[in-house]
């Protein structure tokens, strides 16, 4: 037989509606659409972020530094490089006649921005205000309530809006935001006052290349040339660190989704095609006796299975790529992204190939069984099933082989996805085997006297059962209902740990220490009865730790950190104190007495000292404006985060730091809401060159981007909870299928619509029962590395919420199983034996 008149046949054979291969539709329709959409917005996003790098950034290259700008040296090797641009980020007080406001400060020289362009609401394309202005972000000027034209004062500068800001081409760059931004001329910062020793700023300096360069091997040169600068490197190609980050995690997680959901599709696959060549094995039979050989068998079916696969991956990734603006449009504020359709051929190609490759892996087994049998054993197949071959196997082991080389290939981290394909195939595994051990185990228990518990309990061992494969089906998907339940209550928990509800109402920087006394009179004389707390305040850089005599250099480490070392990027906040901070607890060593003299000692937070694998009795060295100072680690700290207050991980004796150029910080917590704008004015007024952020909408932006990124990761995990579904009432179907022979012979000999319901209940509620705590332990595992591992948020599911999703899963295996059974009800015994 041709190609052609095996095709022929095919496409007679396989209806329009493709009736009987819906679930191997739905299946990869699910599969690939997810895998579609996935690839679609991750590419898009990293296509962004790596083409508008520079924009980004500002830079080829940016040198940041806190509380001092660079020295002549650096700044002479920075112009060598190329177009260098000046400024400074700092907190800022903004007042006009009626109000005040937190602002993000930006200072900015006449050759900003060196990329990208900043507009106005006008349409203007600028650069650097003029002189006496500033440029002023709408959310700024509607807390000041002023209007281009108007004056405003910022520390002792008083200053004209010149425009409100629409595009800011380096914003993305910035990072968090604690306050609507304002763009002044470099110089206005020191002429306000705002820059004295000690103040609470970072000089950024941007550098555009005149040649061509590498710019990962400038930072290295950087680096190894003033490794104690305290230098905070970005390159372009890390242009926005943080969205890269978290573009990184997410689309790493949302791929494995996409597999997952392909896995758990696979079974349905299989499933189906089980179901539909089952429904055929009379037509194949036929062709087989009229000479039709095994080749020509594998042909027709192959075809006919082969083009719905096409179709439903087809079908998938067509509205993968149409819901990717609707995706799009909903992440549009927190990511760089379009909001049109867009194409991306690699993730595309990707998706039709694991669509495919997860066809043929499990339609294979039931097809080459088809192929491989004589008519007879066909004929025989109800009471005398047919088994696997050497071919099925080999084809099964090549289909996995191909789908782990393009998942590993095309994976960011091939560590974190072979240990999924690693977890999925054991799953499978000890799914099967728990399968296989429920049938072996069921034909070996002595036989219940209830004839209906009988039956149920034969259902599961008899000839022709589909315990393996309702077992592996409902496993996979209540493990899905559980992975869902359990990664999303964690993030919920982790917004809830990690952003309290309450906090500070205000966080003040860059209180002069000589005049803290003034700066609490005057918070009790507006505000009676609020809480201030101060420490003092300075930032410095981790340089080196380890034992006195075999110190490591971080410098020496290069991007290869300790895992969760997070203190030892850039510079973090230091502070001296002669008591334990409050919310702190000693877990090893000893404070410094008060008006400690000796050596310099440090105390440090428990977590980073495992981390780092330091202990009491080591040392560590920092750089404070340039210069190194060393202390030996008197203690470690559990720190309670969730204080909202100061929490420093490093805290040293007062002799250490107590001489370096400082100011401190002061929190302040209000009675009441009602002195709050009467307390910002007088703040302003008496403290000009202080800092004041509010706490609340700080707290609103975090928890609004922690809730963001746990709908995207609900959404996602969706996914693979609707391909559960599919399959669950895939497998009950296809078990429906099988059982029309026995029900119809029980219906004959005297069985009533309630018995055979009852035994359907029984058979699946049993399943059920078993795989509970299989799913429950396979689920939680997977949720655990998700949330820990690639999001390294806290392991804080809601174990209420977990255990009611899958009590969820196993009422609707239980309803899905008495809806399979009714049709089965209306069956007429002579039509179906017939059929049989």
């Amino acid at each position: 037989m041709t190609w052609a008149i095996a095709w022929r046949i095919a496409r007679r054979d396989l209806s329009a509606r493709f009736h009987g291969l819906r679930l191997l539709l739905v299946c990869l329709f699910l599969g690939t659409g997810a895998l579609a959409a996935i690839g679609t917005l991750t590419s898009t996003i990293e296509r962004q972020l790596s083409e508008r790098g520079r924009e980004f950034l500002g830079a080829d290259v940016q040198v940041a530094l806190w509380q001092r700008a660079p020295t002549p040296p650096e700044l002479a090797a920075l112009r060598a490089l190329g177009t260098v641009s000046q400024g400074l980020r700092m907190q800022a007080m903004a007042s006009s006649a009626d109000a005040a406001a937190p602002v993000e400060l930006k200072a900015v020289d006449d050759r900003w921005p060196l990329y990208g362009r900043a507009t106005l609401l006008d349409g203007q394309t600028v650069g650097a205000p003029p002189a006496g202005a500033a440029w002023v972000a709408p959310g700024a000027a509607d807390r000041l309530g002023v209007k281009p034209g108007d004056l405003l004062t910022i520390g002792s500068a008083r200053l004209r809006v010149g425009g409100l800001l629409d595009q800011e081409p380096d914003r993305l760059g910035e990072g968090f935001q604690l306050g609507p931004t304002i763009i002044v001329r470099a110089d206005v910062p020191a002429a306000a006052g705002l820059t004295a020793p000690g103040a609470m700023y970072r000089s950024k300096t941007n550098v555009a290349f005149t040649q061509p360069g590498d710019p990962q091997a400038v930072e290295a040169e950087l680096k190894a040339r003033f490794p104690a600068a305290g230098f905070e490197i970005r390159t372009r190609d890390r242009g926005a660190p943080g969205v890269d980050r978290f573009v990184g995690r997410m689309g790493e997680f949302l791929t494995l989704v996409g597999l997952a959901a392909l896995v758990i599709a696979g079974i349905g696959i299989g499933g189906g095609v089980s179901s539909y060549l089952d429904a055929r094995r009379q037509n194949i039979a036929t062709l087989k006796v009229l000479g039709a050989t095994s080749g020509d068998i594998a042909r027709i079916y192959a075809m006919e299975i082969g083009a719905a696969s096409l179709v439903g991956s087809i079908a998938g990734i067509v509205a993968g790529v149409a819901l990717t603006p609707v995706i799009a449009r909903a992440l549009a504020g927190l990511l760089p992204i379009g909001t049109g359709i867009v194409f991306a051929p690699a993730a595309l190609f990707s998706a039709l190939a694991y669509g495919l490759l997860v066809a043929l892996v499990f339609a294979a087994p039931p097809l080459l069984r088809a192929r491989r049998f004589p008519a007879m054993a066909l004929m025989r197949e109800r009471v005398s099933p047919l088994g696997w071959d050497r071919i099925a196997i080999a084809v099964v082991a090549a289909g996995l082989a191909a789908i782990a080389a393009l998942a590993l290939a095309t994976a960011r981290q091939p560590l974190m996805t072979a240990g999924f394909l690693g977890g999925a195939a054991a799953a499978l595994i000890l799914l099967a085997a728990l399968g296989w051990g429920i049938r072996l185990v069921a034909a070996r228990l002595p036989r219940p006297r209830d004839p209906l518990w009988r039956a149920a309990l034969a259902n599961l061992h008899r000839p022709g059962a589909a315990t393996g494969t309702l077992v592996t089906a409902l496993g996979f998907g209540l493990s899905a209902f559980v992975l869902l339940a359990a990664v999303q209550t964690s993030i919920d928990g982790t917004i809830a740990q990690r952003v309290p509800e309450r906090a500070p109402d205000y966080f003040v920087l860059d209180v002069p220490k000589e005049q803290v006394g003034a700066f609490t009179g005057l918070v009790d004389r507006v505000a009676p009865g609020s809480a201030v707390q101060t420490v003092p305040a300075l930032r410095g850089a981790i340089l080196a730790y380890g034992p006195k005599d075999a110190m490591t250099r971080v410098a020496s480490l290069g991007e290869n950190l300790p895992e969760d070392a997070w203190a030892l990027r850039g510079e973090r906040g230091l502070t001296y104190a002669d008591e334990v901070p409050p919310g702190n607890t000693l877990t090893q060593g000893e404070w410094w007495p008060e008006n400690h003299a000796g050596e310099p000692l440090v105390s440090i937070d428990e977590d980073l000292a495992q981390a780092i694998g330091v202990g009491v009795g080591d040392f560590l060295t920092i750089g404070i404006l340039g210069t190194e100072r060393s202390a030996r680690i008197a203690s470690l700290r559990r720190i309670d985060w969730q204080t909202m207050g100061f929490n420093y991980v490093l805290v040293f004796s007062p002799n250490t730091l107590r001489d370096a150029p400082h100011n401190v910080a002061a929190t302040i917590e209000l009675p009441d809401d009602g002195a709050k704008g009467a307390l910002l004015r007088d703040l302003v007024r008496a403290f000009p060159s202080s800092s004041v952020i509010e706490t609340g909408p700080v707290l609103v932006q975090a928890r609004e981007l922690l809730t963001q990124v746990g709908l995207a990761t609900l959404a996602a995990a969706s996914v693979a909870v609707l391909a559960g579904l599919a399959v669950l009432l895939g497998a009950i179907a296809a078990a429906r299928a099988q059982r029309t022979y026995d029900t119809v012979i029980l219906r004959v000999l005297g069985a009533s619509r309630r018995q055979v319901l009852l035994l359907a209940l029984a058979e699946y509620g049993a399943l059920a029962a078993l795989l509970a705590l299989v799913s429950l332990a396979l689920g939680l595992l997977a949720a655990w590395a998700v949330v820990t591992q690639l999001f390294e948020f806290d392991w804080l599911p809601a174990w209420p919420a977990v255990f009611g999703v899958l009590g969820a899963g196993l009422a609707l295996v239980v309803l899905f199983a008495l809806a399979g059974a009714l049709p089965l009800l209306r069956a007429k015994p002579a039509q179906a034996l017939r059929a049989l």
